[in-house]
């Protein structure tokens, strides 16, 4: 049974990716290990960030382990918000004052793309590696749906007509940045244990 330590909080996402790697792995959170400390996340990348707190858990905690940074790409804000996704309105990380402020910013321009990135880092067997996960779509005019978390009320997927939060879970995991960089880091663990 391999053990990979996901550097988050969050059980249910743990437990997502457990389900999506099967047999033959143990996905443990930050506080399963007794991590209870917050880890800065000072990088200015998403990259930089997702590395800093796999490498964290290597090094403090000597587990193998992945990490992931999500960040919100709007077009128009050149790039904005990014990596600062989560504390676009401030540190208390409130979703309602970073939907409100996005909005804000965007005014009513045309130019309403935007992207969902995600990248994980995974720090195992001496190795570093980078994943990526994207998800093109645009930003709603206004919030509509009552589902998901975060700007998924102000985000519609490219091919969709819907938000996020409207579209449901489901469809969401099936085509979100996040699903897709989890893929890429099963079919690569499924390489190296020899799959």
């Amino acid at each position: 049974m391999q053990t990979l330590v996901f550097a988050t909080n969050n059980p249910h996402k743990a437990r997502e990716v457990e389900q999506i790697l099967g047999e033959g792995f143990q996905v443990k959170t930050l506080r399963d290990i007794g991590c209870l400390e917050e880890i800065e996340e000072t990088e200015s990348t998403l990259e930089g960030n997702a590395l800093l707190k796999a490498r964290y858990v290597k090094e403090r905690y000597g587990f193998d382990c992945f990490s992931e940074d999500t960040g919100l790409e709007v077009e128009a804000l050149d790039g904005a918000p990014g990596v600062h996704t989560a504390r676009y309105a401030g540190e208390e990380k409130n979703p309602e004052a970073n939907i409100a402020l996005l909005l804000k910013n965007l005014g009513d321009r045309q130019n309403r793309h935007a992207r969902f990135r995600t990248v994980i880092a995974l720090v195992m067997n001496g190795r570093e590696v980078l994943l990526e996960g994207i998800c093109e779509g645009g930003i709603a005019h206004s919030k509509q749906g009552a589902g998901g978390f975060g700007y998924d009320p102000v985000f519609i997927p490219e091919g969709y007509d819907r938000t996020f939060a409207e579209l449901g879970d489901d469809v969401k995991n099936r085509i979100s940045h996040r699903a897709k960089a989890t893929e890429k880091l099963v079919a690569y663990l499924g390489k190296m244990m020899g799959h």
